[in-house]
């Protein structure tokens, strides 16, 4: 593991009285691409001003490379941040919006023209010195807000929704564009995003909001496959989240039917949550699995296709490359495998928070 570059301790902030973070802690690790990801008002863009310097928390510390750096501008801070609407200066052209940092500096020309060079090579544009930024596309746009934030030679860029703007096919470009960048660059990139397969697509490390909190944090592979309760399991992907009783060790009642799985310590009887995956459910010939069921609903999603099945008294979601018509029935089978067992909240708050009991 890399060394620790930022930390936030006991991170808290209000505006007009209304809680945003609480007690918020996160460690950031040199040259990771971590990712904060979470709904609308969950927390995650003050987080990355606060980092920014652009918001001071009511209470905490913001340690950078060992450094307490909370009350210290934004412009003398290691890092810089590329904002979802670019901000570039429109009378500016290309080269001087990617030299602007550098003049505030009073670097020497021949050095900016050389970073120039560097920065739109970096970012695919060469060429594009003399161009105004309204000849661009939002795509060429995004790029270049990026150079001008990476001339300055960051330890940090933050990354606030930078592709919310794009249409999809081009969003998807720049995300490769990124995972390239930071792979070229080196240095740690904090993005903010709601989007779900954003985050599972370019982050090392992830870490999920909800009202303030932080629910669950590791890499997309612990999100996805181990989610710790059932909003992050609801957030990240399509789920089936069932309320089940945890009969002993390794065995769960899911919908008065007894599974197998392979999750131990949650006790006898004890009331839990099952997070099951469409694509882990299996649809079988009658006779030959756990739930009776019949399909409801499908559709055609081009690699897989997706159905409802109503079984046990739950609507079932499932991903399949076997077509199952409308009407068929079928049983459900799972394995023991892809079975999530999760402890149920004992209150609404905590179920907003995560805590497990």
């Amino acid at each position: 593991m890399s060394k620790e570059l930022i930390e936030l301790k006991n991170i808290s902030k209000s505006y007009d009285g209304q809680l945003v973070l609480d007690d918020l802690n996160l460690v950031i690790h040199e040259n990771e691409f971590l990712t904060l990801l979470g709904p609308s008002g969950c927390g995650k863009t003050t987080t990355l001003r606060i980092i920014g310097g652009f918001e001071t928390p009511d209470q905490g510390q913001v340690i950078f490379d060992g450094q307490d750096i909370t009350s210290l501008a934004p412009n003398k801070r290691q890092l810089n941040t590329v904002f979802q609407k670019y901000a570039l200066f429109t009378h500016m052209d290309i080269a001087e919006n990617i030299a602007f940092g550098l003049r505030i500096k009073n670097k020497t020309d021949q050095y900016i023209r050389d970073k120039i060079s560097y920065a739109l090579k970096l970012v695919n544009l060469e060429g594009f010195e003399h161009r105004m930024p309204d000849s661009l596309s939002g795509g060429q746009q995004q790029r270049i807000a990026i150079a001008r934030a990476i001339v300055n030679e960051p330890k940090v860029l933050l990354l606030d929704e930078p592709l919310g703007a794009l249409d999809l096919k081009l969003r998807q470009d720049m995300q490769y564009e990124l995972i390239r960048l930071k792979k070229e660059l080196g240095i740690t990139f904090i993005y903010v995003t709601h989007d779900q397969e954003e985050a599972l697509t370019m982050s090392d490390h992830i870490v999920v909001m909800n009202q303030g909190y932080i629910q669950q944090e590791g890499t997309p592979e612990d999100i996805y496959n181990e989610p710790e309760n059932a909003f992050v399991a609801d957030f990240i992907g399509d789920s089936n989240i069932i309320t089940a009783v945890m009969v002993r060790d390794e065995l769960v009642r899911i919908l008065d039917v007894e599974f197998p799985c392979v999750d131990k310590g949650f006790g006898n009887e004890k009331p839990v949550d099952v997070v099951i995956r469409p694509e882990d459910v299996e649809l079988v010939k009658r006779g030959e699995g756990r739930i009776p069921g019949v399909v409801t609903h499908i559709i055609f999603k081009g690699v897989h296709y997706e159905m409802e099945v109503q079984a046990g008294g739950f609507e079932w979601l499932v991903h399949s490359t076997r077509e199952f018509p409308v009407g068929t029935e079928v049983d459900i089978r799972v394995d023991p495998f892809n079975i999530q067992v999760m402890n149920k909240p004992a209150s609404e708050d905590e179920q907003a928070i995560g805590v497990e009991e």
